[in-house]
C-alpha cells in the first residue's frame, strides 16, 4: 500500500516513524493509502531545514520571489485537472467543486505575484529638521500552516503563497485524512524554482502539531479548523511567543425577508448548504425565514430541489453528481446523531439523510441532504456546527428577531440576507455581528485581494488570511529614523534629557 511521506529540503523523505493513519476514498469506504505520523524529532528536522533556508530566501529580492509565484501560477493552471482528481479521490467532493477549490487558491497566488508592490514600506522626508523616516516590511521567519481536510489545496494556498512571497520559509502540516495534495503542491513549487528547504511538508498528528507550536525556531502559525482546536492552537502558540491567526468554526445564517426573490434564494441556498456535503466553514446551515408565509414557500421549494439532488461519487463518467460523501465513517455517524438529536428535541425532519445509500457504493461515507423545519435556538442542531449536509429552517416573526438570533450566536463567520429592499440590506450589513456578509450572495467568501475571517469565536488573533491582512501577518514592520550630521550641526550638539521631539 502506498505511504504518503514527508517533503523536506526539496525531496520526498521517508519517515522513520512506525505510526500511520489510514487514507480512505470516501466514495467507496476503501482504504487507498496510509500516511506517516511523524515523530517530534522529524518535525524538528523540518523546522531546522526551514530555519537554515530562511537566511538566503529572506534576502532574495521581492521581484525574484514574485517570479517564482508567476511560474507556480502557470503550473497550477496546467495541473488543475490532476489536483482536482486527487482532491476528489481523497476528500470526496465532486470534481467541479475540486476545480473551483484549486481556482480560489490560485487567486491568492495571483495576489502574491504583486508582492514587489504589496511589500513596499513608507517614507517621510524631513519629519524633523534634517531627519527622515522610512519603514521596512520584513519577513517574520519560519512560518507554519496547519490546515483542515475540507480544502486540502485552497486553505494551504490562503497561507503559503503570501508567506513565501514576503520572504518567509514555510512548513505545511496538512490533514492526515487527505494529505497527498500537499506533496503535489510542494513538487510544483520546486518546479517553479523555489529553493530547497523554503517549503516543507510534515505529516502527523498532535505530536507534530505540538512540536511546531512550541519550538523556539517557529515564528508564526496559521490554522483553520474547528473552534476548540483553533482556541488551543492560538493559546499554545501565543504562550510560546509566536504570532498566530487561528480560524475556527461557524454557524452561518441567512435571513429570508418576505420580499425575497424566492426562486433565486432557493437555488442559492441549496448550493450553499449542500455543496461539498456541507463540509465548508462558509456553508449556509441555518435559514431564518421572516414570517410563516415565506417559510412555508421556502420549505415547499426546498423539498423539490433537495429531492432532485444527485448524490454519489465525486468522480464519475458522464453526468456529474451534485454532492459527494462526507470525509469518514465517524463523521457520517456524528452527522446522523445530530439529526436524531434534533428530531428528539422537537424539530421536524422534512427530508431525512440518515440511512442514505448509493447503489454500487453502499460502503461509501454518504449522508443524504437533510432538511429540518421548526428548529429553535435552544436545539443542539442550531447551537453547534454540524459540518455536514444539514439545513435547519428557523421561523421568526420579524427582521429584528432574525438579526438578534445571528448576533447572539457564539459564531460569527459568515452570514447573508435575501431581500429586494436596499434599506434593509444596508442596515443588515452595518448591524450584523459577523466577519463576512452577503447581500443576496449565499457564500460571501472575499476575493484574494480582500481578507477572509470571521468574528467572535470563529477566529482567534487580530489578523485574517490573505489580502492585506495576510501581508501584514507575514511581515514585521520596522521604522528607521535617520539624521546625517553636518559640520554646522556637529558644533551645535549637546546632550538632551527630555523626551525627543522633531522640530
Amino acid at each position: 500500500m502506498e505511504t504518503v511521506q514527508n517533503y523536506i529540503a526539496g525531496e520526498i523523505v521517508s519517515s522513520h516513524s512506525e505510526r500511520f493513519a489510514p487514507v480512505y476514498n470516501p466514495a467507496t469506504g476503501e482504504q487507498i493509502k496510509q500516511v506517516v505520523l511523524s515523530s517530534e524529532q522529524e518535525a524538528n528536522e523540518a523546522i531546522e531545514v526551514a530555519k537554515q533556508a530562511f537566511s538566503s530566501w529572506s534576502k532574495t529580492s521581492p521581484l525574484k520571489r514574485a517570479r517564482v509565484m508567476f511560474k507556480f501560477k502557470s503550473l497550477l493552471e496546467a495541473n488543475t485537472d490532476k489536483l482536482a482528481r486527487l482532491i476528489s479521490t481523497e476528500h470526496g467532493k465532486i470534481y467541479s467543486d475540486a476545480v473551483g477549490e484549486v481556482t480560489r487558491g490560485l487567486e491568492v497566488v495571483e495576489f502574491a505575484c504583486g508582492i514587489p508592490h504589496l511589500q513596499k514600506g513608507e517614507h517621510s522626508a524631513n519629519v524633523g529638521t534634517g531627519v527622515d523616516s522610512h519603514s521596512l516590511m520584513q519577513p517574520v521567519g519560519v512560518c507554519v500552516g496547519i490546515t483542515p481536510f475540507n480544502f486540502p489545496a485552497m486553505v494551504p494556498m490562503w497561507m503559503f503563497p503570501i508567506a513565501l512571497a514576503t520572504g518567509n520559509t514555510f512548513i505545511l502540516k496538512p490533514s492526515e485524512k487527505d494529505p497527498s495534495t500537499a506533496l503535489l503542491l510542494a513538487e510544483l513549487l520546486k518546479e517553479a524554482g523555489l529553493p530547497d528547504g523554503v517549503f516543507n511538508v510534515i505529516n502527523g498528528d498532535k505530536t507534530v502539531v505540538d512540536t511546531l507550536l512550541t519550538s523556539p525556531n517557529v515564528d508564526a502559525v496559521s490554522f483553520v479548523g474547528s473552534t476548540p482546536i483553533a482556541e488551543y492552537i492560538y493559546t499554545t502558540a501565543s504562550a510560546h511567543g509566536k504570532r498566530c491567526q487561528a480560524l475556527g468554526g461557524a454557524k452561518n445564517h441567512c435571513i429570508l425577508m418576505p420580499d425575497t426573490d424566492l426562486d433565486m434564494a432557493v437555488n442559492a441556498i441549496v448550493g450553499a448548504a449542500f455543496g461539498a456535503a456541507g463540509e465548508r466553514c462558509m456553508a449556509l446551515s441555518v435559514a431564518v425565514a421572516v414570517g410563516d408565509e415565506i417559510a412555508d414557500q421556502l420549505i415547499e421549494q426546498l423539498k423539490t430541489k433537495v429531492a432532485a439532488m444527485r448524490v454519489g461519487p465525486g468522480l464519475v463518467d458522464g453526468q456529474e453528481n451534485d454532492m459527494g460523501p462526507v470525509i469518514s465513517a465517524e463523521h457520517r455517524q456524528k452527522i446522523c446523531d445530530y439529526i436524531s438529536t434534533g428530531e428528539s428535541q422537537g424539530a421536524k425532519i422534512v427530508i431525512d439523510g440518515r440511512d442514505f445509500s448509493v447503489a454500487g457504493n453502499e460502503t461509501g461515507f454518504f449522508v443524504g441532504p437533510t432538511l429540518i423545519d421548526n428548529v429553535t435556538p435552544t436545539m443542539t442542531i442550531y447551537q453547534e456546527e454540524i459540518f455536514g449536509p444539514v439545513l435547519a429552517v428557523v421561523r421568526v416573526s420579524d427582521y429584528d428577531t432574525a438579526l438578534k438570533l445571528i448576533n447572539q450566536h457564539e459564531f460569527g463567520n459568515g452570514t447573508a440576507i435575501f431581500t429586494r429592499d436596499g434599506e434593509t440590506a444596508r442596515q443588515f450589513g452595518e448591524d450584523v455581528q459577523a466577519g463576512m456578509v452577503g447581500i443576496n450572495v449565499p457564500i460571501p467568501v472575499p476575493m484574494a485581494f480582500h481578507s477572509f475571517g470571521g468574528w467572535k469565536r470563529s477566529v482567534f488573533g487580530p489578523l485574517n488570511v490573505h489580502g492585506n491582512d495576510g501581508v501584514r501577518f507575514y511581515t514585521k514592520m520596522k521604522t528607521v529614523t535617520s539624521r546625517w550630521p553636518t559640520s554646522v550641526r556637529l558644533e551645535q550638539h549637546s546632550s538632551a534629557f527630555t523626551m525627543p521631539t522633531m522640530e
